[in-house]
């Protein structure tokens, strides 16, 4: 019971299980602690902490930022903000307005293909929630549009796909001032995921660490060992804390489970305490 997960998200961005179910799910897989990390939102953070109180769970509050670098999608995920602050909330709410205004072309650009969809479907279907292009892309899985979820974003919501529309989104180094503004642990999400070169990975962690980034996820689940020591060589380079989690989505990646991953991931427990220990 020393294992944790600390990238993992609810229904209040793009996973199908409610903070609740999170929770509980670690307690059954074994999981000493969890981080709530969902997109632009912190909605489900007090939920995950009352059931992970009564499970005996240690939920760490969190949050996944989209930001773009250079025409491409950074993410970066915030440990531990004070996230009750209304300067943090303020921000939130400028972000997920950005995102409602695209959510709104997105249903515009389907209904005029002759999608029967409408605010209010979403709404019913999806609550009133962070909508992703996840949520479009289970929208038409489940209406018989597209066969699969991978095929509803290759087709329909990728770049350059039909019911693709860019999001207005901030720049890296503002995601990462801002978790640090707020008293957070701010790490680089997934940098595989980027087909960054090497160099132009390490200009981005450079530019990033002047802006303040503590930590770069280095246990991930789709991460070979290659990858892994890679990015352990990397951390050490850049004096960064090696972070990680699964990225657990529920049944939206359903090959990644919560706390393991593809297989592959046994974080321990120590992994958080040295993260919390670099913002001193």
């Amino acid at each position: 019971m020393n294992r944790i997960d600390l990238h993992t998200h609810s229904v209040f961005s793009d996973g199908t299980l409610t903070p609740e179910e999170l929770v509980a799910l670690a307690s059954h897989s074994g999981l000493k602690a969890i981080a709530l990390t969902d997109h632009d939102t912190v909605e489900g953070v007090s939920w995950a902490i009352a059931a992970g109180k009564s499970l005996g769970v240690e939920v760490v509050p969190g949050i996944e930022f989209s930001t773009e670098y250079q025409g491409q999608d950074i993410h970066l995920v915030g440990l531990e903000p004070d996230y009750r602050a209304p300067g943090f909330e303020r921000q939130l709410a400028k972000y997920r307005s950005n995102r409602l205004e695209r959510n709104e072309k997105i249903i515009a650009l389907m209904a005029k293909d002759g999608v029967e969809i409408s605010s209010e479907k979403m709404r019913e279907r999806f609550g009133d929630t962070v909508w992703t292009r996840a949520h479009f892309a289970r929208y038409l899985t489940e209406a018989g549009l597209t066969p699969d979820l991978d095929t509803a974003f290759r087709t329909k919501l990728n770049a350059g796909c039909p019911y693709f529309v860019p999001r207005v989104k901030i720049r890296p180094g503002e995601a990462v001032s801002l978790i640090r503004q707020y008293h957070g642990i701010p790490v680089l999400a997934h940098p595989f995921q980027y087909n960054l070169s090497r160099e132009a990975l390490f200009t981005l962690l450079g530019q990033l660490k002047e802006a303040g980034l503590l930590g770069i996820e280095v246990y991930y689940s789709t991460h070979t060992p290659a990858q892994e020591a890679f990015l352990l060589e990397t951390a050490h380079s850049f004096s960064l804390v090696p972070g990680g989690g699964s990225d657990f989505h529920g049944k939206n990646k359903p090959q990644i489970r919560l706390g393991s991953g593809m297989g592959n991931l046994n974080i321990p427990y120590e992994v958080l305490t040295r993260l919390r220990a670099s913002r001193s």
